[in-house]
Order: C-alpha cells, then sequence, then structure tokens
C-alpha cells in the first residue's frame, strides 16, 4: 500500500491534481434558470397561497433553498432580465422600464450575459420563452441583438408577451424563424422545446445552460379547464389555473432531468422577474407590480443543487437576480467579466452558513413609481422620491433620459424589515438614516452616469 502511495501521488501532483478540492474535479454542473412573469411573492403554496396549489414547486423548495428575501431586478419585465442576464443593476445596464418597438431601448451587445459567459466556458446553451429585451427576433427585421446574438446556440422566443394569449400562441420565433400559431398552452410549449432540445439539438459533449423564461401569469392569461376550474368560485380563475399550469410544466422538466439522470448535477433556480398585478397575490408585502414597495420588487426564489445546497434550507439574507450570473460563474467555474461593474455577488457562500459581502446595497430606480429610489441592506430599507417631477406614465420615452440623470432624491424614508415588513412604521430618529441616505446618494449617482443614454443611439 505504502509503495502503491508513493508511486500514485507524484502522478496525481504532475497531473496538478493532488491539492485541488474534490469539488473541482467533479464535473461542471448543468444549469437550468427559469423566470416567471408577473408572479407575486404569496403566489405558491410553499410561499402560503391558500388557493394555488404548486406541488412541484413546493418539492423543489424541500429539496434545495427557500428564499424569503430575494428581489426582482425592477418593478417591471424588460430591466428585471437584464439585471438577471448580465448580474448588473437594470438602469447601469441601459434598461430603464419594458422595452416597446417605439423604442430605441434594448438590451445592448456591449453587455456580456450569462450565456456568453457560459458558452465561453465551453456549455452548450439555449434560451426558450419570453425574451422582451428587443423585438428584432425575425432573421432581417432589424439590427438590434436577438438571444443568438447574446449567447445562446439555440433559441425560441416572443418579443413580449405570449400572442393573443398563453392558450395557442401565435408569436413564438425559433432562431428566427417565425413559427406563426403554436397549439397548446405556452408554459407546456416552452418545456416541450426543453425537451427537444436535449434529445436533439444540444451538444451532449457538453455541459448545458438552459434559460426558460414563462409567460405565465402575466396577462392574457389562459389555462386548461382541470386547472382553471378548481378556481371558478374566485375572480380569477385562469390566473390561478395559468399559475398550477406553469407548475404542471415546470414537473414534467424536472421528470425530464430525473430520467436523463442529471439531476444530481445540476444547478436550478426558479424566481419572478417582478411582483403581481393581482390583489392579494403579493400578500403581505405593501405594493405591486409598477411599484418600488416591496410586494412589486421581492420574490419567490427557490435554488437546488444536490450535494451543495441542504435541503429544506431557507434563506434570509436580502438577495436577488443580480446575484444570479456569480453564482452560476463561481459554481461553474466560469470568469465574472472583469471589465465592468457586476452589481451581484456569488450566493455560494450561504449555502455551507458562511455570510456574503456586497460592495453596495441592492438598488432600485423606475421613474414612475413613487418611491422611485429603493436600496436594502441588512434588514434595512430606504426609499425615496425624485426632485425632478419625472413622468409616471406606463410608456417610457427616451426624451425622459435627461431628466433622470439629472434628478437628485428626496423625502427618504427608512424602514426596518424584518420588524415592519409590510413597510408600515416610518424610521424617523435612527443612526441608520444618514448612513442609507449617504449611500444611496453615491449609488444612484454613480448609476445614473453610467447608464447609457438612448437619445445617441443610431
Amino acid at each position: 500500500m505504502h509503495s502503491l502511495k508513493r508511486t500514485f501521488l507524484p502522478v496525481l501532483m504532475g497531473l496538478g491534481l493532488f491539492l485541488l478540492p474534490a469539488n473541482l474535479l467533479a464535473a461542471p454542473p448543468n444549469v437550468v434558470v427559469m423566470l416567471a412573469d408577473d408572479m407575486g411573492y404569496g403566489d405558491l403554496s410553499i410561499y402560503g397561497s391558500l388557493e394555488n396549489h404548486t406541488p412541484n414547486l413546493d418539492k423543489l423548495a424541500s429539496e434545495g433553498a427557500r428564499f424569503t428575501d430575494f428581489y426582482a431586478g425592477s418593478a417591471v419585465c424588460s430591466p428585471s432580465r437584464a439585471a438577471l442576464i448580465t448580474g448588473r443593476f437594470s438602469v447601469r445596464a441601459g434598461i430603464y422600464s419594458w422595452v416597446h418597438t417605439s423604442q430605441n431601448m434594448h438590451l445592448r451587445r456591449e453587455e456580456i450575459t450569462i450565456a456568453e459567459v457560459l458558452k465561453e466556458k465551453g456549455y452548450s446553451t439555449a434560451h426558450l420563452g419570453k425574451w422582451h429585451l428587443c423585438y428584432d427576433l425575425v432573421k432581417g427585421s432589424g439590427t438590434r441583438p436577438n438571444p443568438g446574438d447574446q449567447g445562446f446556440d439555440y433559441w425560441m422566443a416572443t418579443g413580449n408577451n405570449a400572442e393573443p394569449s398563453h392558450h395557442n400562441p401565435t408569436n413564438f420565433v425559433k432562431n428566427g424563424v417565425a413559427l406563426g400559431k403554436v397549439e397548446g398552452y405556452s408554459c407546456q410549449i416552452v418545456v416541450d422545446e426543453a425537451e427537444t432540445w436535449l434529445d436533439q439539438h444540444r451538444d451532449k459533449s457538453k455541459p448545458f445552460f438552459m434559460n426558460l423564461w414563462f409567460h405565465e401569469p402575466h396577462m392574457k392569461v389562459a389555462a386548461p379547464e382541470k386547472f382553471r376550474n378548481r378556481h371558478l368560485d374566485t375572480k380569477r380563475p385562469d390566473y390561478y389555473g395559468c399559475i398550477e399550469n406553469l407548475d404542471d410544466a415546470i414537473g414534467r422538466l424536472l421528470a425530464k432531468l430525473d430520467k436523463m439522470g442529471v439531476s444530481d448535477n445540476t444547478l436550478i433556480v426558479f424566481t419572478s422577474e417582478n411582483g403581481s398585478y393581482m390583489q392579494g397575490s403579493n400578500d403581505p408585502l405593501k405594493g405591486r407590480k409598477t411599484q418600488l414597495w416591496e410586494g412589486g420588487i421581492r420574490e419567490p426564489a427557490i435554488m437546488r443543487w444536490p450535494g451543495h445546497i441542504q435541503p429544506d434550507s431557507v434563506i434570509t439574507e436580502p438577495t436577488g437576480v443580480v446575484d444570479i450570473l456569480p453564482t452560476i460563474c463561481e459554481a461553474t467555474g466560469a470568469s465574472v467579466p472583469k471589465d465592468r461593474v457586476i452589481d451581484g455577488v456569488s450566493l455560494l457562500p450561504l449555502f455551507s452558513n458562511k455570510r456574503i459581502k456586497r460592495n453596495h446595497p441592492l438598488y432600485w430606480f423606475y421613474n414612475p413609481s413613487r418611491p422611485v429610489c429603493a436600496i436594502r441592506e441588512g434588514d434595512w430599507a430606504l426609499i425615496a422620491d425624485p426632485t425632478i417631477d419625472l413622468p409616471r406614465g406606463n410608456m417610457f420615452k427616451e426624451e425622459y433620459i435627461g431628466n433622470i440623470k439629472e434628478t437628485e432624491l428626496t423625502n427618504f424614508r427608512l424602514f426596518n424589515l424584518r420588524q415592519d415588513p409590510i413597510q408600515d412604521d416610518e424610521i424617523t430618529e435612527h443612526a441608520k438614516l444618514n448612513q442609507m441616505k449617504a449611500k444611496m446618494l453615491k449609488l444612484h449617482r454613480e448609476v445614473v452616469t453610467e447608464a447609457y443614454d438612448w437619445r445617441n443611439w443610431k
């Protein structure tokens, strides 16, 4: 035995493997990111919903970690998606509001996405579902980058919401080719395509990254009778039904990963892009979609990675979608972009009961909302209004950017979210108020100064 050890150890050392931790010798994990659209903090049964039955997501949480204080990148669609895929605050990444066909605004080619980082690392990559970072999806329709231009080998997407509804959508585009009417319900169509890609189109010699951005439960909602009929005694059977249909589709995907034998080496992330528009769905939090109160930005979130995340974990640390890119980078051994500010941090230390350290608080700015700005640091949240009365309409116009860059902040209000999660009791006398105010002013000025000015884009 001793002779074997003397012979074998120098060989290992010569290969550079002797002192490497066991987890670095394992195969790189597959990664699946799943994003719901307009799902409220209280819309899953694991988060307290008495109306929805979501057994598959509940089981996913029991097998991994459930987050209590996880945040979207904004209170509306496109900016939250930009924050997730780049690890940067949405305004810093140049996405001020939801993207419309009338605007220049889109996710710029200069931004680096999770898919680009993982492709560089040798991953096979796919985006399936809503995109909403530009509309130039059909080949030859425009110059704005589509998912294929931003790191995805294979993609099937819609520019914005499923049209005319989740049922039989007509606006999916696959790798630049419009599909026309696709029969079925959007979430099930997305999972069908995920299974097809896994079986037929990915490079099976590589680990894979799948980005599944579902349309549910954004309007216009639709759901199969077996789900909607459970909620006929409510005013919104299709809303609740489409959440349960989404849970069913996710269950199919998880079963597929089990059948492939890859679940134990797959990091799964599930969350939502912003709060719900439905009354009660964000309970017990204050506010809703389009607002920077907690109900507009705090989201359900679940992560599972067997052997790395303890089952039935509950993470109370403030975290968010900006942390997804650096977390995936550390998990896969990929490099975090070094030539730009990355606002998120890796969450892996939390899974071994260690702390994370941020360079600055979590931050949001959305011009139609009052409050217009919010930051979160530890137990504390600070909100503020603009000194310039920025337009509050739903449709963003690039002419607003001048005032957005110029405005200062005022009417600061401090809340301790551990003691007051519903933001009812403003704290007016506390040393933390001036500390947080100084941090907000500095961070806000830094972000809006860097933010791209779309008035100059050609």
